[in-house]
């Protein structure tokens, strides 16, 4: 089955700038179905699953486009254009090895449908306008916003030691960051209600700046301009450890709560 494009989009325009551009591509051929491959589960994360299951080398197979952790928790991950970055608790960037191990990662060969102007944005405008450009709340969707910032604050994680603390435990101390008048762009994913506990249902993103010397997860931002590209994607395909600490773990507490405290979320 091919996937369905956007249907066309009536949205007022008052209060921020819009912009709506058909992309080339999906004007002139039909666009072939994508999944969001997904390694391991939050729940499982936020509970000190950190050892990396999963090589840099095996992820880079299923996507171009993504975001996640790092083996015992060292640093944010943010791939963009096929590029693996690592955005540690120094605040500094670096590009992981192939054989660096991941716990956690959410994967896809980004092809967005449609494109977004969008200026004068804090993270929840964008988050409440982005709601209203989706066709529906129940898909996927991969996000990229390319643009000017006026601020930007994020976090990132240092590196864990056994026997590992929760990650609610390891954020109430995290280093945070933060920019001014700076170029970048934000990486990540909608999620469906549905996936709570094995994704992050709603918006999860990172930030990578153009010079490569700031990031890490997305707190709070206020966007002067930029373009948003948006792609919806109907599959998911989750990918478990066979082994390790994962096989143990209670996966039917609710961490909404835990959930709430490491995203940032009041």
């Amino acid at each position: 089955m091919k996937k369905k494009h956007f249907p066309g989009l009536t949205l007022p325009q008052t209060g921020f700038s819009f912009i709506l551009i058909l992309l080339a591509l999906s004007c002139s051929q039909p666009k072939e179905e994508q999944t969001v491959v997904q390694i391991s589960t939050f729940n499982a994360l936020l509970q000190g699953n950190y050892d990396g299951t999963s090589t840099i080398g095996e992820i880079s197979k299923f996507g171009d486009f993504g975001i996640g952790a790092y083996h015992t928790l060292d640093g944010e991950m943010v791939v963009l254009d096929g590029v693996f970055y690592q955005i540690k608790s120094d605040g500094k960037i670096y590009k992981p090895v192939d054989s660096e191990k991941s716990p956690f990662a959410t994967m896809t060969f980004f092809s967005p449908e449609r494109v977004f102007k969008f200026s004068g944005e804090s993270f929840s405008t964008i988050k409440s306008k982005t709601d209203s450009l989706m066709p529906s709340p129940n898909f996927f969707y991969a996000i990229k916003l390319r643009g000017n910032f006026n601020y930007i604050k994020t976090r990132s994680v240092p590196a864990q030691k056994k026997p590992y603390p929760t990650l609610a435990t390891v954020t109430a101390t995290q280093p945070e960051f933060e920019a001014k008048s700076i170029a970048g762009t934000l990486v990540g994913f909608y999620c469906p209600p549905f996936v709570t506990g094995i994704n992050v249902a709603g918006y999860h993103l990172h930030f990578i700046s153009d010079k490569k010397d700031f990031g890490g997860h997305v707190l709070e931002f206020d966007l002067k301009d930029g373009t948003l590209f948006l792609d919806q994607i109907n599959n998911l395909r989750l990918m478990l450890p066979a082994e390790g600490s994962f096989l143990g773990t209670k996966l039917d507490k609710d961490m909404s709560g835990d959930m709430k405290k490491v995203l940032g979320q009041k």
